[in-house]
């Protein structure tokens, strides 16, 4: 049912909700109580004077009864509804649920952002369980010293009267490792509690490095212009926070420069207003690699791109290099990513471009489109093997196109989906768990 059809609805929810007889407000805007009752029916159209009185009789906005719910609201009950296959073709009634149930239709949909939300929060805790390697050693250490703390102990315990010189001894090291267990064990307590106050977890040279970029939106203008150079903003970073971080930001940051260098802002946006968002066009056009484009379309400033992208590399283990997100397509932290991604079908075919439109099983009915291609990071030689990088651009679909998606994943262990040849492990979020 069309949103504008739904306008008598609507009237008759806030009527309802202001406790307002139908006869009542009937009488207040001059009409017969049963021709409001072909209209709350959406049997009569309604618009005009009308419309406008009725609206100041239930203290609303007119555009509130012929609108009603925000485009978003809606946009999340069809999620919800996809995302549950209990009855897919009530998506398309998600415009009359939410006018005839405003405040319940809320309340599905905080429920369903709240799901996500929750999904996100174990996908990230599962990762760093698993892969987080900061979090590994001080396990590692706090588990270590408490072995060694107990050993000591029962020596002291166990064995009856010791001289003085290794009584003194073991005394020594109790105290010096109980120390040490004590400094490991705050050390991972400010860890866990650093990584749950904000979007950003620090602790890892590689997320360091990218809430670097992220505080910069990916584009840096004073390095474009010659103004700056890789190592005083580096320096002058607060996100960089070791050693390891600055040296990977250092890097990054001049083949920022060098892509800058080759592909200049007033050349690409040109080219973007010939071709449009069509990397391999711009590439012709510019006679240069495809990867230079895809990287250098994920650091354009704002607004000169008609919608957000993301980007994502990887070398030929699959680890990720380098992720920039983008709102819907979910990037876990580390390489456990589904292998269905075009960014991993690349290096099947080096140097071919991969084009793919795909859609997150469990992420709502969202479509993005995919370029992906991989590259050898240096010139092939008979004396060594190359080493391959890929990387993936990733845009929005348009709701109005009708290409057909590809299904893939975020990370096995938060799909849902089900038969999957390429599933490594059985996912945390079945009903079984």
């Amino acid at each position: 049912m069309a949103r504008e059809s739904l306008t008598g609805s609507r009237i008759r929810e806030r009527r309802m909700m202001k406790g307002v007889r139908q006869a009542d407000l009937a009488r207040k805007v001059d009409i017969s109580a049963s021709y409001l009752n072909l209209i709350e029916h959406n049997r009569r159209r309604i618009g005009g004077k009308l419309l406008v009185d009725i609206a100041a009789v239930l203290g609303v906005e007119p555009s509130m009864l012929t609108e009603g719910a925000e485009a978003a609201l809606v946009s999340t009950l069809r999620e919800a509804a996809v995302d549950t296959p209990i009855a897919p073709a009530e998506a398309e009634r998600a415009d009359e649920f939410a006018g005839r149930f405003p405040g319940w239709a809320e309340v599905l949909a905080a429920e369903h952002r709240r799901v996500a939300s929750l999904e996100r929060t174990v996908q990230t805790l599962s990762d760093r369980l698993t892969h987080d390697p900061h979090l590994a050693a001080s396990l590692h250490e706090v588990l270590s010293t408490a072995a060694a703390i107990r050993s000591t102990a029962s020596i002291l315990a166990e064995t009856g009267e010791l001289e003085a010189e290794w009584r003194d001894r073991f005394h020594r090291n109790l105290n010096e490792d109980s120390a040490r267990l004590a400094e490991s064990s705050r050390a991972l307590v400010n860890f866990l509690d650093e990584s749950e106050t904000g979007h950003e977890r620090r602790g890892v040279p590689q997320e360091e490095v990218e809430a670097f970029f992220v505080a910069n939106d990916h584009h840096f203008a004073d390095l474009e212009t010659g103004q700056s150079t890789p190592e005083r903003l580096v320096s002058a970073a607060p996100e960089l926070v070791s050693n390891a971080a600055r040296r990977i930001a250092q890097s990054a940051l001049r083949e920022y420069q060098a892509t800058a260098e080759r592909l200049p802002l007033d050349r690409v946006q040109a080219a973007l207003q010939r071709h449009g968002l069509h990397p391999g066009a711009i590439a012709r056009e510019l006679g240069c690699d495809l990867q230079l484009i895809l990287r250098r379309l994920a650091t354009l400033p704002e607004g000169m791109l008609p919608t957000d992208v993301g980007l994502v590399m990887c070398d030929a283990s699959g680890s990720l290099l380098f992720r920039r997100t983008l709102p819907g397509f979910d990037l876990p932290r580390f390489g456990a990513c589904c292998p269905l991604w075009p960014l991993f079908s690349a290096l099947h075919n080096p140097q071919v471009p991969i084009r793919r439109v795909v859609e997150q099983q469990g992420r709502g009915d969202t479509r993005f489109e995919c370029f992906a291609v991989a590259w050898p990071k240096q010139m092939p030689d008979f004396e060594s093997d190359p080493v391959y990088l890929s990387v993936m651009l990733i845009l929005p679909v348009a709701e109005t196109a009708d290409e057909e998606a590809r299904l893939v994943g975020s990370s096995c262990r938060v799909c849902p989906g089900r038969d999957c040849m390429a599933r490594r492990e059985p996912s945390i979020l079945n009903e079984e768990f």
